[in-house]
């Protein structure tokens, strides 16, 4: 499973895996995506069983803006160390005091819930969103300072993604079977408690040496209390990456933003939709546990062999393509009680769609960054992917709400999953001419 994502071939043995670093990485990248669902498409889930209303669900998925935002205070990142924690190291420092802060607000939300204070709940959601989006700013710039080279890079990329996977597995899946079993508050405290897990992992890990020694540089020269340091900590990430790609920048930082709008926008109304076509919360979190962790597996290790193969340009186009067709193909379960057979392979399609895409463009995006700003630039461009469909998602009740006075729910569903997936053809094109420019430059050269 190890040889797709990498490309050195001291790196392409099975063995790599159990490195400790690519261990702690796979742990980190659980605890990275455990939040994550729990905040957003799962949250929605809880929220529609307690008879929450359509609209009220996407207005509150806005939550998620959070990880669109993070390159807000991504700078305070690269330069401060955590309070508390700061002992530990600039990068476990801030791993620390944020998982910490994400189990408590996990707390929160299952000691609300919507029965209780629908208000209070989103606004622990909002406090976990916010320190998850922060706990992913220091886990991705670990990563990418940790790798020694760009084929380690791939490795621990890698191993973040699988660890992601589990983790969105655990609150997409068996979650469900938890919550059919001992109830919602009850499955947000077990995943609350999970967090411990990344908090092990983040006392074993080890700091970066490299990027401390260009942090604590900067500390020195430029601290962040004068305008120097303000203007490097602010104004520096983004002329770094312009400098070092030009006007072609604006291209990719287009083509970023818009290729994973499909799945976000479709997200907040996929666990109302099987509410309303009538499926258990048991089938559901079964066949996601089942075929849907076997395909995700399956995309991760193809995402990375096409990477690797024909390239992350070429890779990201097939990703994209992909994700158009699995998302469209949601409306063929837009009828009350779907065949299991052909649930599983709309579930499977939609796994491996967006494993493969996940993985190819964490690569690239890990590709673009410089030492001295790996969370800003990072957090940059994490957040391009992500605002646009943080956005527009919150309205995705509306427009269900708004169609079904005419169609009906189940085609109103039928149409906005279809609608959803064409979306992302413009991100297709974007990466193709990219392609085409990078093919150019490279004969020419």
């Amino acid at each position: 499973m190890s040889k797709p994502a990498l490309g050195a071939k001291r790196h392409t043995s099975f063995a790599a895996y159990f490195q400790p670093r690519t261990l702690v990485m796979l742990t980190l990248g659980f605890s990275s995506g455990l939040p994550f669902l729990l905040v957003g498409n799962t949250f929605g889930y809880w929220l529609r069983d307690a008879g929450i209303t359509l609209s009220a669900i996407g207005f509150a998925s806005g939550v998620g803006i959070a990880y669109s935002l993070k390159w807000l205070w991504a700078p305070i990142i690269d330069r401060v160390r955590a309070p508390i924690f700061g002992r530990l190291g600039h990068r476990r420092g801030w791993m620390a005091l944020a998982q910490i802060v994400i189990a408590l607000g996990l707390f929160g939300m299952a000691l609300t819930g919507p029965k209780i204070s629908l208000a209070g709940m989103i606004a622990f959601a909002a406090v976990v969103a916010f320190s998850s989006a922060t706990q992913d700013i220091v886990i991705d710039a670990w990563r990418i300072e940790s790798a020694r080279d760009r084929d380690e890079l791939g490795l621990l990329t890698s191993a973040a993604t699988f660890g992601y996977r589990i983790a969105l597995l655990g609150t997409d899946a068996i979650i469900l079977i938890v919550a059919q079993g001992f109830g919602w508050s009850f499955s947000y405290m077990l995943y609350g408690l999970l967090m411990v897990v990344g908090l092990v992992a983040t006392f074993l890990a080890t700091e970066p040496a490299r990027a401390d020694e260009v942090l604590d540089s900067k500390a020195r020269d430029a601290p962040l209390g004068t305008w120097r340091g303000l203007y490097d900590a602010i104004v520096g990430p983004f002329v770094a990456f312009f400098r070092v790609h030009g006007w072609i920048a604006l291209l990719m930082l287009a083509a970023i933003s818009l290729y994973r709008l499909p799945d976000f926008v479709m997200g907040p109304m996929v666990n109302p939709f099987y509410h309303d076509i009538g499926l258990t919360k048991d089938f559901v979190g079964e066949i996601r546990g089942s075929v849907g962790l076997l395909a995700s597996l399956a995309g991760i290790a193809a995402g990375g062999f096409c990477a690797l193969r024909f390239g992350m340009l070429r890779a990201l186009i097939v990703g994209g393509v992909l994700q158009t067709v699995s998302i469209c193909a949601f409306a063929l379960l837009a009828h009350p009680l779907p065949s299991p057979a052909l649930f599983s392979a709309v579930m499977a399609g939609d796994s491996f769609a967006t494993s493969f895409a996940g993985v190819v463009l964490v690569a690239y995006m890990s590709s673009l960054t410089s030492l001295g700003y790996t969370a800003t630039q990072y957090a940059l461009l994490a957040s391009a992917y992500t605002v646009a469909g943080k956005l527009l998602k919150t309205l995705s009740g509306v427009i269900i709400d708004a169609l079904r006075t005419g169609w009906g729910l189940m085609d109103a569903y039928g149409l906005f999953f279809v609608a959803a997936g064409l979306i992302g053809i413009p991100a297709i094109v974007l990466f193709i001419l990219l392609a085409a420019r990078h093919r150019i430059a490279h004969e020419s050269a």
